[in-house]
């Protein structure tokens, strides 16, 4: 008996995955990354600090002025301190989130940084390799003062040619 063949596995071909019983949830990584950061922000702020001292000034003193059956959290307050754990607990992470993604902005911000300074300093080196290359050509330049020295110089000597000639001519007339 031949056994049935098993189909062969392409490598240009994706796997089959199996699908999951419970589908992860799908969130925007950027919206989230965002929120977190305006959060941590806010979390900063005088008005921050004022909300959260209204609210624990109200808890505390609705829980103890209030008539005894309206009370909800009694002196210990413990309810009060499992929000106030909660809250840091949600709010450490996210401050966190804010942090890693501020710090990833600064490292690209840093990279970018580096690239323009790198490019500066090869700019200043042509600019200074050209200033030199004009400095020795230049060097090599006629100046003004020393074209009216040699012009003045060749004058001379043709005027004392000229005198060397007119005393030739006047010595074989």
């Amino acid at each position: 008996m031949a056994e049935p063949r098993q189909p062969r596995t392409r490598l240009d071909t994706p796997k089959e995955t199996r699908r999951p019983l419970v589908r992860r949830p799908a969130y925007d990584a950027d919206a989230f990354g965002s929120f977190a950061e305006q959060f941590a922000r806010f979390m900063g702020t005088a008005r921050f600090l004022l909300y959260m001292t209204g609210f624990v000034l109200v808890w505390v003193g609705w829980n103890l002025l209030a008539p005894e059956n309206a009370r909800f959290d009694n002196y210990p307050f413990i309810f009060l301190t499992l929000m106030l754990s909660l809250q840091a607990s949600y709010a450490a992470p996210l401050i966190l989130l804010a942090q890693n993604r501020q710090e990833t902005r600064d490292k690209v911000i840093a990279e970018q940084d580096r690239q323009a300074n790198a490019r500066a300093h090869a700019d200043m080196e042509f600019l200074a390799r050209e200033v030199a290359s004009l400095r020795m050509a230049v060097g090599e330049v006629a100046t003004r003062d020393f074209l009216r020295s040699e012009l003045r110089s060749l004058l001379q000597d043709l005027e004392e040619r000229a005198r060397l000639l007119d005393e030739d001519e006047s010595a074989t007339a």
